[in-house]
């Protein structure tokens, strides 16, 4: 495996290799970023080329979020990369990636880019689309994988190549959860073992709301507001609960595939979780 900084590098490593599998990451790696380099694996066959890049992109930071202190662990990262099957990491410093202020931004619409996390984290999918586009323009992958744990991210990010008539296939790839059943996240590691097992509510709350729907229940913006009163009574600070629809994620209706988001602060940390409904 090879593990490559700069931009001609990475243009020269790619030169012969056509069939590209891309996972973009910003490392601290968990079980659930490898499951998604093993699927980039499969997809594009031995005969292919696996790339992940690990970069930890300030524009999706806003100024009173963990930039500063966001874990960077890349030769750990490179150790479990290439054990899940990845040939290329490529690991560029932020002057080789912005080597000028990044004047020129993608703005996804505000329709689904300025709801639900971006509602709560402005200008965020302005930040993670200008990123990918970036690194889609530099890897010029075949395809790419993204996680649904980052449910809206997977759509903006879907929407944004198929605009753009980008020819990347976007593939999403299960979200992976601890034995106990939390969702895995590279913040996750914030948590105190205390917190890891409160960390659990969330996606019990997520679960009693699709009970209630599925129970005939449609008084949605209640059943909503006593989800987020019931982990605010838990002493978290939430900031939606909610169910969509799966598509757009425009509210719920009958008779189309829905799914619960949920975001909410347990002590200093941001979880996000979400569970679909067929």
């Amino acid at each position: 495996m090879q593990v490559i900084h700069t931009i001609p590098e990475l243009r020269d490593a790619l030169a012969l290799h056509r069939q590209r599998g891309f996972v973009p990451t910003m490392g601290n790696l968990h079980d659930g970023h490898l499951a998604l380099v093993k699927q980039a694996r499969e997809l594009v066959g031995p005969a292919g080329t696996v790339v992940a890049s690990i970069f930890v992109n300030r524009l999706q930071f806003a100024p009173h979020e963990d930039f500063d202190t966001y874990p960077r662990t890349l030769a750990r990262d490179c150790e479990l990369l290439e054990g899940a099957g990845c040939d290329i990491v490529f690991a560029p410093s932020e002057k080789e990636l912005y080597p000028e202020p990044q004047g020129y931004k993608v703005l996804p619409p505000p329709e689904l880019a300025d709801i639900l996390e971006g509602h709560f984290r402005p200008g965020f999918f302005t930040g993670v689309c200008t990123v990918v586009h970036k690194l889609f323009n530099i890897v010029q992958p075949t395809l790419a994988v993204f996680g649904k744990k980052d449910y809206q991210q997977l759509m903006v990010l879907r929407r944004m190549t198929a605009q753009m008539g980008l020819p990347i296939g976007i593939h999403g790839g299960e979200t992976r959860r601890s034995a106990e059943g939390l969702a895995l996240s590279s913040r996750n590691g914030y948590l105190s073992e205390a917190e890891k097992v409160e960390a659990l509510r969330l996606s019990r709350t997520l679960k009693n709301l699709i009970a209630r729907w599925q129970a005939g229940q449609r008084e949605l913006a209640a059943m909503e507001a006593d989800a987020m009163q019931s982990l605010r009574d838990a002493g978290w600070a939430p900031d939606y609960l909610t169910l969509r629809r799966q598509h757009d994620l425009g509210t719920a209706v009958d008779g189309q595939p829905l799914v619960a988001l949920g975001a909410a602060r347990l002590g200093s940390t941001r979880l996000i979780d979400n569970l679909e409904v067929s």
